[in-house]
């Protein structure tokens, strides 16, 4: 055995980090850990779905906190802030918590009278034409109808970016207007045909100048659809190339709902389906079988869904594709959406060695992400979970709460079968699941909430585990208190419902330090 040439974990850093050792308490009354303010920041940002209850947090109460913390960092370290914000959006696809840092960011910046970079949080939060408008919305709920200059500054930057003649079809919609934002911010328009948009826009905001400009080549298009008689516009989706029509005339599936104004058929489907992004397909397959669509319409489905590449330009979040499988009614969507689910966790490690893997199955863990959604951060953990132990080299998964125990799994089975087999285990008894199934593995990963029992033992989680072997918390919910000690040696934690950071595992067990992901 190498007596020089081997990995040194102890010098290995990470960036979520304690403040101290445990000096609170979890939810469940377990010595609970602080982190600095970073650090509780980011675990909360990447899990925050922002106005959503969580089992130990109130919606008022977590939003709270999440504005508090945003407020100090944005006073002491403003250029982490916006990178942080535009990583949140960007690939941790989190809309709503990236709107709200940038907003009150600013918002605790120019209380303190600090100047420069508030325009630049504004425009990292905004990358997609509706947001703008969001949030507008969300400073006037919060702050009242003034919008400071910075913040008008950094709209108009995001709305020069973003606003074209589609953004219009699709997200012209809402209390605050295309038109609104354009009065508001006064962007300058990037070229003739821009400018001629914004005008288009104001003059639609205010009931008036029906006559598009030549310049708006899609907005023509769809007029000139909107101008067909009700009568003669299914007979258009049996043409060849009604998909090509709809394509240039901006239309989406729902506002071609509204214009065939008839039942939703497969002929339908299938003209509009070549325009539709992927998230899109998801939301529609039980649509599409209950329609019966064709085999060559499908198997255009099937294709894109099982397409890398598109999988990762849309930046979906794993859970969306677990959501798709329960609500697919057709088997025939199984093999795309697993393909689609495995482009989503590119990141996760291919572990060498033994690693016990822990996914936590506590009643806490069964709330919904948010109130349109069925999926929960126990869906969530065992998604992470599984993909974890089939990619490593040996895996046992273990599912744990009051009690615990293994989950079988064959390397090759498809997550989304495996995770089929997790089940709701009540309480949660981190620690002695910990001392039941550690046996000598080279690492363990632990994908929970944190909210760890005290436990008759009245230890830490990770202490059952010898301190040079690491132990990884993967933290779905992002609450105040965690679990264990984290930032250095061998004790990490991470977070989010992503698979982004699962790539600071190897810099880790290299020895390396793990910086932030942005």
């Amino acid at each position: 055995m190498a007596k020089f040439n081997r990995v040194r974990r102890k010098g290995a850093t990470s960036p979520i980090k304690t403040a101290d050792r445990a000096t609170g308490r979890t939810h469940e009354g377990a010595p609970g850990h602080l982190r600095d303010t970073k650090s509780e920041l980011f675990l909360l940002a990447v899990s925050n779905m922002v106005g959503e209850q969580t089992f130990y947090e109130g919606a008022s109460a977590r939003d709270a906190r999440f504005r508090t913390l945003v407020g100090e960092v944005a006073l002491h370290d403003p250029g982490w802030l916006t990178r942080m914000i535009g990583w949140l959006r960007n690939e941790a696809g989190m809309r709503s918590a990236s709107v709200v840092a940038a907003a009150e960011g600013v918002m605790s910046r120019l209380c303190a009278s600090a100047a420069g970079g508030n325009r630049r949080l504004i425009d990292a939060a905004l990358q997609r034409a509706d947001e703008p408008g969001e949030l507008i919305a969300y400073w006037h709920g919060r702050y009242g109808r003034a919008l400071p200059q910075p913040v008008k500054r950094g709209i108009a930057d995001a709305v020069r970016r973003l606003y074209d003649e589609r953004s219009l079809i699709k997200y012209d919609s809402g209390e605050v207007r295309f038109g609104d934002v354009l009065e508001l911010t006064h962007p300058a328009p990037v070229a003739p045909w821009q400018g001629d948009l914004f005008k288009h826009a104001i003059d639609r905001r205010h009931g008036r100048g029906r006559d598009i400009p030549r310049s708006l080549t899609v907005l023509r298009a769809r007029a000139e659809l909107l101008a067909l008689p009700v009568g003669e516009r299914r007979a258009l989706l049996e043409r060849p190339d009604a998909p090509q029509v709809l394509a240039a005339a901006g239309m989406t599936w729902e506002s071609l709902a509204g214009w065939v104004q008839g039942p939703l058929t497969a002929r339908f489907w299938e003209a509009i389906i070549p325009s539709m992004g992927l998230f899109a397909l998801l939301r529609n397959l039980r649509n599409f079988d209950r329609a019966g669509i064709g085999e060559q319409a499908a198997e255009a489905v099937a294709a894109r869904l099982a397409d890398p590449a598109q999988v990762r330009r849309s930046k979906l979040l794993p859970i969306r594709f677990l959501a798709a499988y329960r609500q697919a009614p057709s088997p025939r969507w199984a093999w795309p959406l697993q393909r689609a689910l495995d482009a989503s966790l590119a990141n996760v490690p291919r572990l060498p060695g033994r690693t016990l893997v822990l996914v936590d199955r506590s009643g806490s863990m069964f709330t919904p992400m948010s109130a349109r959604s069925k999926i929960t951060q126990a869906d969530a953990a065992a998604v992470f979970g599984t993909a974890l132990a089939l990619r490593a080299e040996h895996a046992d998964l273990v599912q744990f709460g009051t009690t615990h125990q293994a989950v079988p799994f064959r390397r090759g089975e498809p997550v989304l079968k495996v995770v089929e087999r997790f089940d709701w285990l009540g309480g949660t008894d981190t620690a002695e699941a910990v001392r039941a199934h550690y046996r000598g593995h080279d690492r363990v990963v632990i994908v929970t909430d944190e909210q760890a029992w005290a436990g008759p033992h009245g230890a830490e989680p990770t202490a059952a585990v010898p301190e040079q072997v690491p132990v990884y918390t993967w933290n779905l919910v992002g609450y105040q208190y965690g679990h264990g000690p984290s930032g250095t040696g061998t004790r990490h934690t991470f977070g989010g419902l992503s698979d982004a950071a699962f790539a600071m595992i190897p810099l880790l067990e290299r020895g390396q330090k793990a910086d932030w992901p942005f």
